[in-house]
């Protein structure tokens, strides 16, 4: 029996093990699935490193800018994030946005507020598909949402790239990743040591430099994360406590009532009548 036991759960734990690595044909057309880094804000009570979303919007602004938008951020929620105001406010004016009308009727150009969003690399959908050989640079402000892996994906796609294997070709303007489906990508690798000069001195390695905006990018699609874990730790001690106070009272308040008994306890000289009672008035 002992046996059996033994041989029926190493056979389901093989068979699990298989199922969840098995090699298929469709393995490169799905992409290899990318390991788990230890980035701080995936623990359970893990925050962002704000120090790293700073040097994220650095590369992104110097790298990932030219190519790729972030319609969904604005210059005011880097401010408290990882710039002052006054900081966020000197960026924001080194870019013009088109305003107006104004009092003639006319549209004007003016320099960036903090109520503007994040400038596009490209006018439209169109003009961006031609100065990329027809393919569409992805908005990146949920681009950790939107795939599946999250950060893990993300990262493991951008140092990922590498010369194609024996018998794989790539068409010309495309490059080999074996995380992308299907293993060719119209990105090229853009992140390399020394791309970026970080300002606080930290090692531009393209580990570094990836991890970064991996972190400033996880911020953008997700820039509640810290309020919300920082809500759920209270609320977790909140109810702990209530808890403790329910199973108190439970059990020192409520035991009387819980472990009572009702008996009926008849006189001493109380007799049953022997039979019907009388219908004689």
């Amino acid at each position: 029996m002992g046996a059996s036991v033994v041989t029926a759960v190493g056979s389901g734990i093989g068979l699990y093990y298989l199922e969840k690595n098995s090699a298929h044909a469709n393995m490169e057309a799905d992409g290899l699935h990318p390991p788990s880094y230890p980035f701080p804000q995936k623990k359970l009570f893990g925050t962002f490193d704000h120090a790293s979303i700073r040097r994220g919007f650095q590369v992104f602004k110097e790298v990932c800018s030219a190519c790729h938008s972030l319609d969904l951020v604005y210059w005011r929620n880097l401010v408290g994030v990882a710039y002052s105001e006054d900081e966020v406010r000197v960026m924001a004016e080194e870019f013009e946005y088109t305003d107006g009308p104004n009092d003639n009727g006319e549209m004007f150009e003016r320099p960036g507020k903090l109520t503007d969003p994040i400038p596009r690399p490209y006018a439209n959908e169109e003009a961006a598909r031609a100065a990329n050989a027809g393919a569409l640079p992805p908005d990146l402000s949920l681009i950790t949402k939107a795939r599946h892996g999250g950060v893990d994906y993300i990262y493991a796609l951008l140092t990922g790239y590498c010369d194609p294997p024996a018998g794989v070709e790539i068409r010309e303007g495309l490059n080999y990743n074996p995380y992308f489906p299907g293993g060719s990508i119209a990105m090229a690798q853009n992140i390399f040591d020394g791309v970026v000069e970080f300002e606080d001195g930290t090692p531009n390695t393209a580990s570094q430099i990836t991890k970064d905006v991996v972190t400033f990018l996880n911020w953008a699609a997700e820039p509640e994360l810290d309020d919300r874990k920082k809500i759920g730790t209270k609320a977790i001690l909140l109810f702990s406590i209530l808890t403790a106070i329910s199973l108190w009272v439970k059990r020192n308040r409520w035991h009387t009532l819980k472990s009572r008994k009702i008996a009926f306890n008849p006189p001493s000289n109380w007799k049953k009548p022997n039979g019907p009672p009388s219908t004689k008035h």
